[in-house]
């Protein structure tokens, strides 16, 4: 988190404890007590408030904290000496290509149909009047001319 919002957070802080003198000096110059002072809203509502700044400055400095530490180990890094791997977790024996990735054939299910090959545009129609011909009816999206 930027400098701007930590700062931002402790001058709310301030406002809230100032906030809170006043109310405090207000109810005691009313003559009322501490403990039944700690039941007024307004009281309460302030507490509330300096607790979740609290925590929010918290999270920062500890979010500072973890950025120095990160930083350190990152300067320690680049300081050392760069160690050599030698036949490590990241070296991996290349494979050639007769030993690579060969393809598998895909094979048809035994009840199912076969797979699909793409065939040309005139292909597809001799193979579709043959089968015509051979049943004997007439493929659904051609018309007889002879009649």
């Amino acid at each position: 988190m930027g400098l701007k919002r930590k700062q931002m957070l402790i001058r709310q802080k301030a406002y809230f404890e100032h906030e809170l003198q006043d109310r405090m000096s207000f109810l005691s110059g009313k003559g009322i007590e501490s403990p039944k002072a700690d039941k007024d809203t307004l009281v309460r509502k302030l507490q509330a408030d300096i607790r979740a700044v609290n925590k929010r400055l918290r999270l920062i400095a500890d979010s500072e904290k973890k950025t120095e530490e990160m930083a350190k180990i990152k300067a320690e890094r680049a300081a050392g000496p760069q160690k050599e791997q030698e036949g490590g977790k990241g070296e991996k024996p290349k494979k050639t290509a007769a030993e690579g990735k060969e393809k598998k054939i895909k094979k048809a299910p035994e009840g199912g149909k076969s797979p699909k090959t793409k065939e040309a545009p005139e292909e597809g129609k001799a193979t579709m009047k043959k089968k015509a011909e051979e049943s004997g009816a007439e493929p659904a999206s051609q018309v007889k001319a002879d009649k």
